[in-house]
């Protein structure tokens, strides 16, 4: 069964740490990224932990492949779950992440998952500064491939995109989506969106929404909800 993972994306860590407390047995999964880690740093993951959430750090790390394998070690030692490298780095640098994520990890413990991103939900055909360049999904679809054969769990992928992905790493890779839109919310600066029913169906493991939820009069309801979609018929 899919898994729900509420984005944390606020400014500061105890406006983050409300919106965690309030959620708490609604749902498994809180996501750091780069904004809230750079406000409240390291302690907070230690602090989410507690809280008793599984954490995705969501830094895509992307740089030369010894600070990529640095980078990850650090996050294995903070006790983190899941973290994200650039698929774009390449074979060297995915290599290297999973060196860090094993010397992170203590004897005996439980790795994070390590997923490579492959294009971001907020592009769209022509925003690659690249003339003549594939669309996003094809681009994705092949980056997907790469990530498989490097040794990865799996990648951050549209929810468009996550069947072709099954379909051509098997389906033990893991597909993370953003972009996730309820039914009754708009699609904000993201452009390769679909609902959560539609993620599901299409084979997603772990549904990543923020606003629909962090924004919401009640956001545990807005969780229940989505949940609720997550589990109907695309």
């Amino acid at each position: 069964m899919a898994e729900l993972v509420v984005a944390l994306d606020f400014k500061d860590g105890a406006s983050a740490l409300d919106m965690a407390r309030s959620l708490r047995g609604a749902v498994p999964w809180v996501k750091v990224g780069l904004e809230l880690f750079t406000a409240a740093g390291p302690t907070l993951i230690g602090e989410l932990k507690g809280l008793g959430f599984k954490v995705f750090l969501d830094l895509k790390f992307f740089d030369i492949p010894n600070t990529v394998q640095g980078a990850v070690r650090s996050a294995a030692r903070l006790g983190v779950d899941m973290v994200n490298i650039h698929a774009l780095g390449g074979e060297r640098m995915a290599c290297a992440a999973m060196a860090g994520c094993a010397e992170g990890t203590e004897p005996g413990g439980v790795p994070p998952l390590v997923l490579a991103v492959t294009m971001l939900t907020s592009m769209a055909a022509g925003d690659l500064p690249v003339e003549g360049a594939p669309d996003p999904s094809e681009m994705a679809l092949d980056l997907a491939v790469k990530a498989k054969q490097y040794g990865l769990n799996g990648v951050v992928c549209s929810g468009l995109e996550v069947a072709a992905v099954k379909s051509a790493c098997g389906p033990e890779f893991i597909g993370l989506t953003p972009g996730i839109r309820p039914t009754s919310s708009g699609e904000d600066d993201q452009r390769r969106v679909v609902t959560p029913a539609a993620a599901v169906a299409s084979g997603s493991d772990y549904l990543v929404v923020g606003r629909p939820i962090t924004g919401a009069a009640s956001p545990k309801a807005a969780v229940l909800a989505i949940i609720e979609e997550m589990q109907s018929p695309a």
